[in-house]
């Protein structure tokens, strides 16, 4: 099932996150989606809710930023964008993170998409038109 969100205002990217959150199958968050079009800022607010409290920004060159929230709990924020070779991927021992039980946050997952554990939610961010889309396919 697909469920699409209107996320052109800062408002509605926090109210569709939080509720993101409430999922409780898995932790695990892939977005998909063109340069610029909102994946960091989404992850900045479910970073918000989950009360984190370092700098939320892109691991675009460190690949992996590690955060705390106020309970201590880590949650994890890849970015695979750079990287060029799915063993790159592994080299970084995703296992480990993708079985913490901790939050994932994966920016361009298309590398890393054969090693991907089975439960995770697929989110794809688009514009169309002069609005911002998520569309939630799992």
């Amino acid at each position: 099932m697909i469920h699409k969100y209107d996320i052109s205002s800062f408002q509605m990217i926090s109210v569709v996150s939080k509720e993101l959150l409430k999922l409780l199958d898995n932790r695990i968050f892939v977005l998909h989606g063109d340069v610029g079009v909102g994946k960091t800022t989404l992850v900045k607010y479910f970073c918000m809710h989950l009360e984190v409290r370092d700098s939320v920004s892109s691991p675009t060159f460190p690949v992996i930023n590690e955060y705390i929230n106020i309970m201590n709990e880590k949650i994890f924020h890849f970015d695979f964008y750079r990287l060029k070779k799915t063993e790159e991927c592994k080299q970084l021992g995703l296992d480990y993170y993708f079985q913490s039980g901790a939050y994932c946050f994966i920016e361009w997952p298309q590398i890393v998409q054969s090693i991907l554990p089975d439960n995770h939610h697929t989110l794809k961010l688009h514009q169309d038109g002069d609005k911002r889309v998520l569309s939630v396919l799992k």
